[in-house]
């Protein structure tokens, strides 16, 4: 369960860093 919670929190800090680098390469 902690395992399963823990890679889903990754999971979305990644998409949330990913979307700002793509976020920030779309205003440059």
């Amino acid at each position: 369960m902690g395992f399963a919670y823990g890679g889903g929190f990754a999971l979305i800090v990644v998409l949330f860093i990913l979307l700002i680098i793509v976020g920030a390469a779309f205003i440059c």
